[in-house]
């Protein structure tokens, strides 16, 4: 029987302290002072590479941008994620579907904003203001950047929308901008616009997209691009210069949709003409569809057809079992429903037949007031 000294010294025992998770796995103590070891230099290597890779960032974004350590819009969005008081993304997409829409056109189909250096974002409603970034601090000819939507201290990028900055008219020397020759608008040699069209639309336009082989490509709207819009001259020359106002964009998506909306589907659609330069207006190519005053050249005007089933030439739309201008009717009264739905979008239309290099097609215009035409030269 055991005394009441050993049971005294039994009941003050205290129990062996339970091993670490290391231990209870069956790894040896000395195996777990390398192990953390090992754990404890993996964890400042991270944080050495984590801390090298910030400065070299910071670094190479100085030499990038002469010496800013970031652009504007990368201190915005910087700015933004480190600010408590930024708005809610509920209130920040609301006001970015409210400030996009002008951007956007009627259609809600462009895709692209055409801006001179210099330009600062317009104000919005609700606190709301457009960023215009590029790859580097000062806007660049041909440099396509992106746009972002800034809502007090918060910033959403824009991913369907891109920003261009035009080469401004006085670059222009003789005729050209650097090799591409331009040559000069009607107006600046003393020519008038007709009587009815506001006088700002036959002005020279204040600048040009410069094209590159890497640019042709941006888009413009949903159906077009910026190679659509290039003259049809001086095929070895690069860049490239073109100008295209928002107004023809906004139109031929309506258009096409009108079209869609009455079984057409716009897949097929081409342009066979957009921007001609004032040189190449009055001289070069097949001059047919030519007017002096000829809406390409101030960048609102382009010829197209339809080819949804890619024959190379317009469809039978009409459905009457031939392809004729009667089919490029069809789409001209497509043309007069979007003008009465959209009347700021008023313009030219004109429906020409097919002949040995093409076939039919339509021409589509925004000058500012109505006008109609069939064939000829009198017209866009």
């Amino acid at each position: 029987m055991e005394t009441v000294a050993q049971l005294v010294e039994r009941a003050l025992q205290l129990p062996e302290p339970p091993g670490s998770w290391w231990h209870r796995a069956g790894v040896s103590p000395r195996a777990e002072r390398w192990l953390e070891v090992i754990s404890s230099v993996v964890l400042a290597v991270l944080a050495v590479a984590w801390i090298w890779t910030i400065v070299q960032a910071r670094a190479l974004t100085t030499a990038e941008s002469g010496g800013e350590a970031t652009t504007p819009t990368t201190r915005s969005v910087a700015a933004a994620l480190t600010n408590p008081d930024a708005p809610s993304t509920a209130y920040l997409t609301s006001a970015a579907l409210e400030a996009l829409v002008p951007l956007r056109g009627a259609s809600g189909k462009v895709r692209i904003v055409m801006r001179t250096p210099g330009d600062s974002a317009g104000a919005l409603p609700h606190g709301a203001e457009v960023v215009y970034g590029t790859d580097s601090a000062a806007p660049r000819p041909s440099a396509v950047g992106q746009v972002a939507l800034r809502v007090a201290n918060a910033l959403r990028p824009v991913t369907d929308l891109s920003v261009v900055t035009l080469t401004p008219l006085s670059e222009r020397k003789g005729g050209r901008i650097g090799l591409y020759y331009i040559g000069s608008w009607p107006t600046e040699h003393g020519a008038r616009g007709p009587a009815k069209a506001p006088p700002a639309k036959y002005a020279p336009p204040r600048g040009l997209i410069e094209v590159t082989p890497e640019t042709q490509d941006t888009r413009l709207s949903e159906h077009l691009r910026i190679r659509d819009f290039l003259t049809h001259d001086q095929q070895n020359v690069w860049p490239k210069y073109v100008v295209v106002q928002p107004s023809i964009l906004d139109k031929d998506e309506l258009v096409l949709a009108d079209l869609e909306s009455h079984g057409i589907a716009a897949k097929g659609f081409h342009v066979m003409s957009g921007f001609r330069s004032p040189q190449y207006n009055a001289g070069g190519g097949d001059k047919t569809g030519r007017a002096n005053l000829s809406r390409h050249m101030y960048g609102d005007a382009n010829d197209i057809w339809i080819d949804n089933d890619g024959d190379g030439q317009m469809d039978d739309l009409n459905h009457d079992g031939r392809i004729d201008i009667r089919d490029a009717q069809v789409v001209c009264s497509a043309v007069e429903r979007v003008e009465q739905a959209h009347p700021e979008l008023v313009g030219g239309c004109g429906i020409y037949p097919g002949n040995g290099a093409h076939g039919p097609f339509t021409h589509i215009d925004a000058r500012g007031y109505r006008a109609r035409w069939t064939g000829g030269s009198n017209g866009g």
